[in-house]
């Protein structure tokens, strides 16, 4: 399958795809987008804008996972002490639409779980992710880490490293952001990554299209 993966980060949901399929993974800042290559050293990696490359590029593929930025829509941005004054980003649900209505494949939209009700209702709900997609799938139990949310400083880093089984030197951050962990906890776990997939290629090479619309 030829495959996109939008605003890959370092590569959690990617981990455990192996490398039996065509894949281009698109991030725009490249200290992440090297640790997501270094790991994946067969996949094209382009740093552009996710948003754009999606628009102009998504009828070239068999199987999409995007996962826009979530910052804006985290409990996190209500439960700050700061005045933010920031609106959600609304990629995420440009980005359902357009895939709802032209992408002829199979695709999923990866989010947080927000601060509000869901403008359009996931697919489902997995841990502190959300999921939209055009086809129904199964997920293994993964085993939590104690005070998931709250780990920021290096130590807790690592055990996120060994958590998702992705390792690399150092730190790295988001742009405006200065907690290690930020990055480590957006990933979608590699085995949860690994099972969607799984269940996409048996779907793909079987000629069963299962595909639903979402609205």
């Amino acid at each position: 399958m030829k495959i996109l993966n939008l605003d890959s980060g370092i590569g959690g949901n990617r981990h455990l795809w192996g490398d039996n399929h065509s894949i281009t993974a698109v991030e725009i800042n490249p200290e992440i987008a090297a640790i997501y290559k270094s790991n994946n050293p067969d996949d094209n990696v382009i740093i552009v804008d996710a948003h754009e490359y999606l628009l102009q590029n998504y009828d070239k593929f068999d199987f999409i996972w995007t996962s826009p930025p979530c910052q804006s829509h985290s409990k996190m941005m209500k439960a700050t002490r700061h005045d933010v004054r920031k609106y959600p980003n609304m990629q995420l649900y440009q980005r359902i639409i357009l895939l709802n209505n032209f992408f002829n494949g199979y695709w999923i939209v990866e989010n947080v779980n927000p601060y509000y009700k869901p403008l359009i209702p996931p697919t489902r709900k997995v841990g502190r992710h959300l999921f939209w997609a055009n086809f129904k799938f199964e997920v293994p139990e993964i085993p939590k880490i104690k005070d998931f949310i709250n780990k920021s400083n290096k130590k807790a880093a690592q055990q996120l490293k060994d958590w998702l089984g992705i390792q690399y030197k150092g730190d790295v951050y988001y742009d405006g952001n200065h907690c290690p962990c930020q990055v480590l906890r957006n990933c979608v776990h590699p085995k949860i990554g690994e099972s969607i997939l799984n269940q996409v290629n048996k779907m793909y090479h079987s000629n069963q299209y299962h595909q639903i619309k979402l609205f």
